[in-house]
């Protein structure tokens, strides 16, 4: 059981892109699944994309067709690739993590995403 580091926020204006990534290298037994949750000011943490170990992929309606959900197995790494930002994709995102084995829940600490107009 390890934390995830995440990297990536920061300002942007709106349009804009961002890549996200989140690393669970240190992982006793690997990652199955990945997400990117996040938590806007004064709301619930929302799912944002999954992907499996096998590739497949999942976003919220609001991130279609401009969040790109990826990760490099290897090293147990998920990126999300954010265009055409919006400023109500502000928030900290959060990465999320299944353990194989354990099936145990990973998060990494959240990075903050500001989108400005």
């Amino acid at each position: 059981q390890v934390p995830l580091v995440e990297s990536g926020g920061g300002l942007v204006q709106a349009g804009g892109s961002l890549r996200l990534s989140c690393s669970a290298f240190g992982s006793r037994f690997g990652i199955s699944a990945m997400g990117w949750y996040r938590q806007a000011p004064g709301k619930q943490r929302e799912l944002v994309a999954t992907i499996t170990s096998g590739g497949t992929t999942d976003y919220a309606d609001s991130a279609k067709g401009r969040f790109t959900i990826s990760r490099d197995n290897a090293r147990d790494t998920a990126y999300l690739q954010m265009n055409s930002l919006k400023a109500e994709d502000t928030g900290v995102y959060y990465c999320n993590a299944v353990e194989r084995f354990s099936s145990q829940t990973l998060w990494g600490q959240g990075t903050q995403v500001t989108v400005f107009s």
